[in-house]
């Protein structure tokens, strides 16, 4: 099969013929319809994430088509449209067996712990536990930007910060993750105020649903601006980006007993930021992550999207080929585009 291969961290990808994966007992094959670029993949490719040996495949955001399954599947079969989120559990650790796949003890991860999706074909186990069957009304390229990305927003708003209608919610960076938080948090009726340093991801930001808007690189003060349009500061405050001053920021800018979820991943020289303690004992915060979302928890996502109150398709900015992946993944980084890049050509 063609996949994506790196052989060193922040080395050279190429697209090279490899061998096709086979399933096991417990797991399937899926052809790669769609799969969405994510800047974890960059993260993978810079060498921050422990699970990954080389030389690897990255790609963890997918949608396809089973085409082999595993002796001990029960639930799926050749043929059927699945996505799944990025984490897979293994349904029989603790973290499991009390309905927290997303932080499993023994998890799997497509892209990372095994390789992924930029390429035709990947395989993903625990099957039973972890496949989500997709409705025909929701297209391959919208179900491939699900499963990361969206699915830890949903997470974020929906279970982590309990967003409810009328509450402020300020969502720092406005790439991929921030984006889907803003649409989520708009659909469940909050006020939603969008920061980030790039004017097209703010304007693009309006359009999903944000009330208003902070250009931060011509703010003097952040923290200050949201304290003042919201009389106090957020019920709800995401660090969708995943750096040491949207993270501050994010804390420093709730009302008392707000809560601040992360969301952005901190990896690298970012992994322990400096944060505000002591607004978090006197206001009495509430500091939470989101890492993902278990399988089980996607019909209530699913049927937003069908009835029209989601719409993550409009998060796509372009399609590209898996050749074309080469030249984007090392450049992810930089932040140039507005909106997510889906891979949906694999020949």
């Amino acid at each position: 099969m063609k996949a994506v291969v790196y052989e060193q961290f922040k080395g050279a990808l190429q697209l090279q013929n490899v061998p096709a994966p086979s399933p096991e007992s417990h797991g399937v094959v899926v052809k790669i319809k769609a799969t969405g670029m994510c800047l974890s993949d960059w993260h993978g490719w810079q060498g921050h994430d422990a699970d990954i040996v080389l030389p690897h495949v990255p790609g963890h955001e997918l949608a396809g088509e089973i085409i082999e399954t595993g002796s001990d599947v029960k639930n799926f079969k050749v043929g059927d449209r699945i996505t799944v989120p990025f984490v897979g559990g293994c349904g029989s650790c603790y973290q499991c067996t009390t309905g927290n796949h997303q932080v499993c003890d023994h998890q799997s991860q497509p892209g990372f712990t095994h390789w992924g999706s930029f390429a035709e074909y990947t395989k993903l186990d625990y099957a039973d536990v972890n496949l989500v069957r997709l409705p025909e009304q929701i297209s391959d390229e919208t179900a491939s930007i699900l499963g990361c990305r969206f699915i830890t927003s949903f997470r974020a708003v929906v279970e982590q910060g309990d967003v409810k209608g009328g509450e402020i919610v300020a969502v720092h960076g406005c790439g991929g993750v921030g984006l889907s938080a803003i649409m989520i948090a708009n659909a469940l009726g909050a006020r939603v105020i969008a920061i980030d340093i790039n004017e097209e991801a703010l304007k693009k930001a309006k359009t999903l649903g944000a009330s208003e808007v902070i250009l931060a690189k011509n703010s003097n003060d952040v923290i200050g601006e949201i304290k003042e349009l919201t009389h106090g500061g957020a019920h709800v405050s995401l660090d969708a980006l995943g750096h040491p001053e949207t993270c501050f920021n994010s804390i420093a800018n709730l009302r008392k007993r707000g809560k601040h979820v992360q969301v952005g991943l901190m990896a690298g020289s970012n992994r322990h930021p400096k944060i505000p303690m002591d607004l978090v004992i006197a206001n009495e915060l509430e500091i939470l992550g989101s890492h993902g979302m278990q399988a089980f928890k996607y019909p209530e996502m699913l049927e937003m999207i069908k009835a029209g109150r989601l719409s993550p398709e409009k998060l796509i900015e372009r399609t590209i080929s898996l050749e074309e992946s080469i030249g984007i993944l090392p450049e992810m980084n930089q932040f140039k585009n507005s909106g997510i890049t889906v891979i949906n050509t694999f020949m």
